[in-house]
């Protein structure tokens, strides 16, 4: 079917992993080095909750979250609810951030987030956040515009319909 976009989701969970385990064998815990002077250091955090880091102590409900958001996803991609190229963008990055994410959970007990930013002061990320915060505003656009659309147009009236007869 698609093979791009799976190709995608598969390249995103690598870099997802590979960045983590670069900065677990490379920064100590805490440590921070400059990526991007002024914009970005990296800065190893062991993350056990959610975003900024909500739900810290329930570590095993968001390891169950993630593998429900990854199975729901895998489910539809296979049942092709994604007609187009915005749902398939949207569920490829959704798809590759929540494999990601619950690698680390199911391995670590944790997540490995890196990307921190100097210019701001804003929770430490890692790739797979990326992909999540990018997926699932591209996926609510898809459901808005393009879910149910196509089955209103053939369900309802056609216009054609309502124009009278030609002739008597």
């Amino acid at each position: 079917m698609y093979y791009g976009y799976a190709i995608l989701a598969v390249l995103l969970i690598l870099g997802d992993q590979l960045t983590k385990l670069a900065v677990r064998t490379g920064i100590p815990l805490g440590g921070s080095i400059p990526f991007i002077p002024g914009i970005l250091d990296l800065t190893y955090v062991q993350n056990t909750g959610a975003a900024f880091s909500l739900l810290r102590q329930h570590t095993w409900l968001l390891t169950l979250t993630s593998a429900l958001v990854v199975l729901v996803m895998c489910a539809l991609i296979v049942k092709g609810f994604f007609q187009n190229a915005l749902g398939r963008w949207a569920a490829a990055l959704v798809l590759a951030g929540g494999v990601g994410n619950l690698i680390d959970r199911a391995l670590f007990g944790f997540v490995t987030d890196m990307l921190q930013t100097v210019f701001m002061d804003f929770p430490v990320f890692n790739v797979a956040d990326c992909c999540i915060t990018v997926g699932v505003p591209l996926l609510f656009l898809y459901v808005w515009f393009y879910v149910g659309k196509d089955e209103k147009k053939e369900d309802g009236p056609d216009d054609a319909a309502q124009l009278p007869p030609d002739g008597p």
